[in-house]
């Protein structure tokens, strides 16, 4: 008797997704890109209302000094290309963003994508982020020419800032986050962004 074997399971394959095929998606704001490839963004409730805190706080700072632009968790950046020439389309969403108005372009230029760097990009870290992969993105925004980095992590209640020059700076309850030359005059406390909710 002959036994007829099937054909071994054949592994999963996923079609390229391009940076202009993402923002066609219905569900876009989930996701990030990195070497064509979907990446989905996992947000928890206390993690998104830590990046809203900040938001607002950055936000009516910049809109009343005249600074620039302060964008949320669904702004995208397609500006690593320089950075990562083999990866032309690697989309990323900041939880919170800004640009200075010198380089800002005007509204209407800017469509789908925004092309250059942040000079401030934060990222929130959600209960499902790996350190690896927070510290990977941090170093892809070095790269890519942003000048200050903050990781806010809900779990230790403190906020870590990455300069271009590699200096790292740990802040914690007591502590004030400060905008230094890249949003001048910008403060606030630490413990108001981790302030506990009622």
């Amino acid at each position: 008797m002959t036994l007829l074997l099937e054909d071994p399971p054949q592994p999963l394959t996923r079609k390229p997704v391009t940076a202009q095929q993402l923002l066609s998606l219905p569900d876009q704001d989930r996701f990030e890109l990195v070497n064509n490839e979907i990446v989905e963004r996992c947000m928890g409730w206390e993690s998104e209302l830590f990046g809203s805190r900040l938001l607002i706080q950055l936000g009516a700072y910049c809109e009343q000094a005249g600074l620039g632009e302060v964008n949320g968790s669904n702004a995208s950046y397609q500006c690593f290309g320089h950075a990562f020439p083999d990866d032309p389309d690697r989309v990323r969403k900041p939880d919170v963003s800004f640009i200075a108005a010198k380089r800002l372009p005007r509204s209407s230029e800017i469509k789908g994508h925004c092309m250059i760097a942040p000079d401030l990009a934060v990222e929130v870290v959600s209960p499902h982020d790996l350190y690896g992969d927070v510290e990977a993105k941090v170093d892809e925004y070095l790269q890519a020419g942003v000048k200050l980095v903050w990781v806010v992590d809900p779990r230790t209640k403190s906020i870590r800032i990455h300069r271009p020059d590699g200096t790292v700076q740990d802040l914690g309850l007591k502590d004030e986050l400060n905008g230094e030359d890249i949003v001048p005059g910008f403060r606030c406390a630490v413990s108001h962004i981790f302030k506990a909710t009622t």
